[in-house]
This record gives structure tokens, sequence and C-alpha cells, in this order.
């Protein structure tokens, strides 16, 4: 189903004129109310009325995660707090939150672009939705919640954790869509397989999964473990929440709500822009959001773009997987390795589970990468030559892919410890 044929089919000259629209006002907005974008285009020597084109977007200054720590909680804020209708903030885990806020109408915007989103992937107001991703201050859960009543989907917001319970409301709800990360969405089969349940005999048809860098291996395995359709989706808090792209029925690329942001793809040492089909760092306009209004965030995610128009009849350009991020790049006597590139190695060998560690540290002055990975319930054996046999195949696949030798440590199932939210995928010792 197309939510929003006007925007979602629109001819390419017409996207585009009401992209610069947007984009004029939006710089026009920022400029009068932002201190931090006045000082910034100023030291540019740009005025608002220097946007004419849309190509014109690359006179503006970027704006960086550390930028909104600089102007924590609300610097960057173009709205009175009174304005304010909901704010929500990252975990912080690495510095100060990045806080984001919205107005009634970036609620009512959010909550249409995500019914846009989950209609693009399947969802209708037929099926029964189960949250998985964790509610409060993230932006996921509330996030996908309003849009999914939106399009009159009845949800179940069991949000992340307990997890003997999500299998239980499955079963008793009768739950035909997921919605959560796919690291935890594996894990919640593997509780259901321990309690004797079967997922695969689980009326849920449909997944919708972000939150986290996943290869399509990583989703294909979620599809052979749940027997379902699974799917792409992107967005990230700082302009806006859930709600950015996401995969239709076709999967073949993100369709991006271009009407609502304004998406390039650049060289991330250079700053220049990418050729459409060339991967790069993804930097994102908000083009339609009035308390948060932000130019050019450098998201650190890698994709490529699409403006050919798709099967499905949206003309929207799509995103290609994400397949990492810049600063999720580990660089390795020399070699640059993301996690996403063992995981696709990793899910191609029979035997090994989705559940995987890089644990990267220095010897002698140098770096070593050791890829942990648990062995599949199935497969697990005291047999010490067939893990032996294993361990090498893994590392003869790995080194073949990365052009690097890795250390291999096959561990028993259950060994990892799993998330409710993001996997822990890296461990870096090598400052410590």
């Amino acid at each position: 189903m197309i939510w929003d044929p006007k925007h979602e089919c629109m001819s390419r000259a017409e996207l585009e004129e009401l992209q610069l629209s947007r984009l004029q006002e939006t710089v026009a907005r920022v400029y009068e109310r932002v201190p931090f974008y006045r000082q910034a285009m100023d030291a540019r020597g740009v005025r608002p009325t220097d946007i004419r084109t849309l190509a014109d977007v690359r006179l503006l200054p970027m704006t960086t995660k550390e930028d909104f720590r600089k102007n924590y909680p609300f610097g960057l804020f173009a709205v009175p707090s009174k304005e304010l209708v909901r704010i929500h903030a990252s975990s912080g885990t690495t510095g100060k939150s990045t806080v984001v806020g919205y107005t009634k109408r970036d609620m009512e915007t959010w909550t249409d672009l995500v019914a846009r989103m989950v209609s693009t992937a399947g969802v209708t107001s037929d099926d029964v939705v189960q949250v998985v991703f964790g509610y409060g201050l993230f932006t996921g859960g509330f996030g996908l919640h309003y849009g999914l009543e939106r399009v009159g989907a009845t949800v179940i917001p069991a949000a992340a954790g307990k997890s003997r319970r999500q299998i239980m409301l499955m079963q008793d709800f009768g739950t035909t869509v997921l919605v959560g990360t796919p690291s935890y969405v594996l894990h919640l089969a593997e509780v259901a397989e321990a309690e004797g349940v079967n997922p695969q005999e689980l009326p849920v048809r449909l997944g919708l999964f972000g939150g986290e860098a996943s290869s399509r291996e990583m989703l294909q395995e979620i599809e052979r473990r749940w027997g379902i359709l699974a799917t792409d989706n992107y967005g990230l808090s700082e302009v806006l929440g859930p709600g950015i792209s996401g995969e239709c029925e076709y999967r073949d690329g993100q369709h991006i709500a271009e009407d609502n942001f304004l998406v390039e793809i650049i060289d991330p040492v250079t700053g220049e822009p990418c050729p459409p089909g060339v991967k790069g760092e993804v930097v994102i306009t908000n083009l339609n959001k009035e308390a948060l209004s932000v130019l050019r965030y450098r998201t650190h995610d890698i994709s490529s773009i699409n403006y050919e128009p798709c099967r499905c009849g949206r003309t929207t350009a799509r995103l290609s997987k994400i397949t990492g991020r810049t600063d999720d790049m580990l660089i390795i006597r020399g070699v640059n390795v993301f996690p996403s590139q063992v995981e696709s190695v990793l899910m191609e060998i029979e035997g090994v589970s989705p559940h995987y560690q890089l644990v990267v540290s220095k010897r002698n002055y140098l770096d070593e990468l050791e890829v942990r990975v648990e062995v599949d319930p199935n497969f697990f054996s005291d047999r010490y030559r067939c893990l032996e046999e294993l361990e090498e195949r893994i590392g003869d696949l790995l080194n073949t892919t990365l052009q690097l030798k890795a250390k291999v440590r096959l561990l028993e199932p259950n060994s990892i410890e799993r998330s409710e939210g993001k996997a822990q995928r890296v461990i870096d010792l090598r400052n410590k």
C-alpha cells in the first residue's frame, strides 16, 4: 500500500521544486533563530539568500554529534521550550546525550512519516504489531508506536526484555509483525526454541528491523529462523527518529521520505559528493521540522543512493543497505575492517550462530584481531578435530575477505551476552 501517493510518487522535477522551497525556508528560519547556525554561516560568508538551487546545500555548514553536545541541551532548537510537546535523547554512553525535541506539528509529521514507512514494508490495519524496541528517551519505541497506530494496526508496546514473556504475548495476542533490532529478534528465536516453541509456527509474518547496522545475511537468518519477510528501515534521533526511509516488498533499497529530508552521499574524507550508486557517508538535512531543523547532519553511516523509480510504483530515491559506520571502522595493520564484513562471512558458514564479537588488541606493538563466534547448538561437538576444522575454515574465509589474518575463537552456545537493544560487536582493547 502507498500511504501518501502525492509525495511518494511525485515526478523528480516536482519533488526537487518542493525540496528547494522547504530548504530555503529551513535555512532562513535557523539563521534567524539558532545562534549556532547563524555564526557558522557567517563564518563561511553564507546568507540564506545564497541558497538558490539544491546544489547550494553544499555552501552550508555541516552538523556533528559533537555540536549537539556542545549546545546541550537546547542550544540547537529553533523554538522556545514552551512550544515543545516531546523531548527525546540518546543514551549518552560516549558523552553527553544528544537531545531532540518536537512541536505539536512535528509530532504529526513524524507519525505520518512512520505510517508511510510501515505501510511501505507491508503493515496494514489487519496486523497485530509487537514493538520490542526500548521505550523511553530512545526514539525507536514511541516513534514506531504512533505511526503503527495511524495505519490502524493493533500495537503491543512490549518494549525490550522479559524475553520469555515476549513469546507468550506472540502466542496469546496473535502477533503478526515484529519491530525491533535484528540481534534481539534473533535472540527471541533462541528463547522460543528453548521453551519448546517453533518460531515458524507463530503467526508472525513480517519483521521491521532497525536500530543497528546488520548485514543482509543477518536478515536472511531471521527469515530462516522465523519464516517471515524481514525488511530494513533507517532513522536516527538527531534528524527525526524512525521514518527517514524503509524497504518495500522488493527490498531493493530503502525509500527515502525526500519531501522531508535532503540526503547527500559524500566522501567522508574530502566531503565531496559521491555519484549515484557510489558508497559514502550519509548526510541529512531536515526540510520540514520546526523544533530542531538540522543542517547537513553527518551520520557516519555508509550507504549509496539510487534515483531510479522502483517497481513498487514509488519514485523517491532509495538508500542502499547501511553497511556500517565510518566511526565503527577498525583500522588493523593498515586494513579497514567493518563488523558487517565479518558478519557477512560468518552468516555464510554452516555450524556457527549469528552471535559474534570482534576483539582488537596489541601484541608486540602490532594490532591483532580475534573473532569470537558461538557454535550453533546443532553443530556443537566435543570432538576437538571438528571444531578445529571449523576454526580453520572461518579463518581462511575471513583472510580472503578482509585480506587480514584473524584469530578465530569458537565459543559454546549462549556464551556471548545478549542485548535487549544494540548488540556490542566490537571490543577495542588497544587504548586500555
